[in-house]
């Protein structure tokens, strides 16, 4: 936005949201997410073939896998952070920059002519800032109405079956027509026109522009981004540690389980790659279903407690189902019953959450939300491949039930505080 000044005084918000209305700006948000998952999904399509051609074995790609979760995690809560103090295009153009280096990173690791290993593990550098995500949920709850906030944070999920399933797609097209490094050279084009896109049509700010927004506490210094004091306080204000735990814990034992999914559909579905393709596109288009449409409509209807309690009984009713499953037919059965319960958890919980702090701390809420999934990456493979190799498929089930049964538990004894504007 040309005519946008420095961030931070109130009459400059409707200024700069002048040459960009709310509509125009939302859609924006959602392009640019739905942008970046493709991106990502085609990375999925051509990872597991690339490390195999360089010579690396599985373990050296759990490895891979693992820094790559790990640099997430610690960056989230302090990418969140910057987004609040610099605003959200320069979130956006910083992420977008970030993964147009990881891209052209993983392109230069399919040549030939350089040192393909090397790279590959210098790729995961990047991951610490690539949060796009988080970014466009940060302009998504400055821009919403607190009572409309889940059915626009839910609207996310579309973008995600988008980029699931034409990620995938371009993927695989792609590198069997034209080679591994073209998805990648791809990508990378895809996030720099983004980077422009985000530079030039996001405004600089987007705190206050709602006029639902909560105001930010009046006074005192703006701490570094990288003060962890002040990331960690946020969570032991009142409301935020059990949402921020129930988060965590209820959907744990299902992250488990997709973090394995590649293996257990090779090994005990007995899915080929073409059949697990497949399987993706259905979860992704359950996914835009579901969290696009189903979520948004349910939560006008029933309160944030009501749907979090669902989520959490949709778990335990999922885990009791699978626990004997044997087939493929059996778990598609399921998956509609697990995506929901995803989906509700996710976007109830980011939803509580961001309302719990002030308009100047969404983003750095949201990094924190945003570090719950990396941490299932981080510790999935060595958990979850223990309890595979030990118990079996039927151990995801069973831990899926009695984790959510404790949750369940809790939420009826000690429920979360709400406004009563919906029935439960």
């Amino acid at each position: 936005m040309r005519g946008a000044g420095a961030p931070g005084g109130q009459g400059q918000h409707s200024g700069k949201m002048g040459t960009l209305g709310h509509p125009r700006l939302i859609l924006l948000t959602y392009l640019l997410v739905a942008l970046e998952l493709t991106c990502l999904f085609m990375r999925f399509s051509i990872m597991p073939y690339l490390t195999r051609r360089l010579g690396l074995d599985s373990v050296a790609f759990g490895y891979l896998q693992t820094a790559f979760g790990v640099l997430q995690l610690l960056g989230g809560p302090v990418f969140g952070r910057f987004a609040d103090q610099r605003g959200a295009r320069a979130a956006f153009t910083l992420s977008f920059l970030a993964s147009s280096a990881f891209y052209l990173i993983l392109a230069a690791a399919c040549s030939p002519a350089l040192p393909g290993v090397a790279l590959l593990y210098v790729s995961p550098l990047p991951a610490a800032l690539m949060h796009g995500l988080p970014a466009a949920q940060m302009v998504i709850t400055d821009l919403s109405a607190p009572e409309e906030r889940p059915a626009a944070l839910g609207r996310l999920g579309l973008c995600f079956g988008v980029g699931m399933i034409f990620g995938s797609l371009l993927g695989g097209t792609l590198s069997a027509a034209c080679g591994l490094r073209c998805p990648a050279a791809v990508a990378l084009v895809a996030n720099l026109v983004a980077a422009v896109l985000s530079f030039t049509c996001i405004p600089i700010s987007t705190k206050g522009v709602s006029t639902h927004a909560q105001a930010a506490p009046p006074g005192g210094a703006q701490a570094s981004v990288f003060d962890l004091k002040a990331i960690s306080r946020l969570l032991l204000r009142p409301g935020v540690l059990p949402v921020f735990l129930v988060k965590v814990v209820s959907g744990f034992p299902s992250g488990l389980f997709m973090v394995m999914f590649s293996i257990i559909s090779m090994d005990f579905f007995q899915l080929d790659a073409a059949q697990a393709g497949y399987l993706m596109s259905f979860f992704g288009v359950l996914q835009m279903v579901i969290q696009g449409l189903v979520i948004g409509r349910l939560s006008s209807h029933f309160s944030e407690g009501a749907l979090l309690r669902t989520s959490v009984l949709g778990f335990i009713v999922v885990g009791l189902a699978m626990a004997p499953m044997s087939s493929i037919f059996h778990f598609c059965l399921l998956m509609p019953g697990l995506v929901f319960s995803l989906c509700a958890l996710n976007v109830v919980t980011d939803s509580m959450l961001t309302k719990a702090v002030s308009a100047s701390d969404t983003g750095t809420m949201l990094g924190l939300c945003a570090s719950v999934q990396p941490l299932t990456r981080t510790l999935g493979p060595t958990v979850g491949g223990l309890l595979y190799r030990s118990f079996g498929v039927p151990v995801f089930g069973h831990v899926q039930f009695a984790t959510n049964v404790l949750v369940l538990l809790a939420l009826w004894r000690q429920p979360l505080a709400q406004k009563p504007d919906k029935i439960w």
